[in-house]
């Protein structure tokens, strides 16, 4: 069982620290033009994990291809998802890293879902177009 690395990263506004796997997983999805990234801390609510990593790709091969993107860049650092479900259909990615989550949605399935309603009391931590700071 791998958990996140507590040390930190800055969000792209600066404002909001991120442990530093959340925030290799931000860059990851935005190297690969992910849209809509936004970062849920849950910390405060009764989730089971402390972050989704939320993004959209506008079809099925960039829904996979953000995924990819994420599980090379944690997987270099050692950390692997747990459980990994959706890569066949690619509408909706999940892969658990136990005190993180990463969605990735083609976007009607994120219409559809609404996890940034579903979760309307965490925190939410809009990220820019550029990567977290390193």
């Amino acid at each position: 069982m791998t958990r996140t690395n507590r040390s930190t990263a800055r969000t792209a506004t600066g404002r909001k620290r991120l442990p530093a796997d959340v925030a290799r997983a931000v860059r990851a999805v935005l190297d690969k033009k992910a849209s809509q990234v936004v970062v849920l801390d849950l910390r405060h609510t009764p989730a089971f994990t402390d972050f989704f990593v939320l993004c959209s790709g506008q079809n099925s091969r960039q829904v996979k291809a953000i995924a990819d993107s994420v599980e090379e860049a944690l997987r270099d650092t050692g950390v692997r998802a747990a459980h990994v479900e959706g890569y066949d259909r690619a509408d909706w990615i999940l892969m658990d890293f136990f005190s993180f989550i990463v969605h990735v949605f083609a976007p009607h399935t994120r219409d559809f879902y609404s996890l940034e309603r579903l979760w309307g009391d965490a925190e939410r931590i809009e990220i820019g177009d550029e990567s977290p700071a390193r």
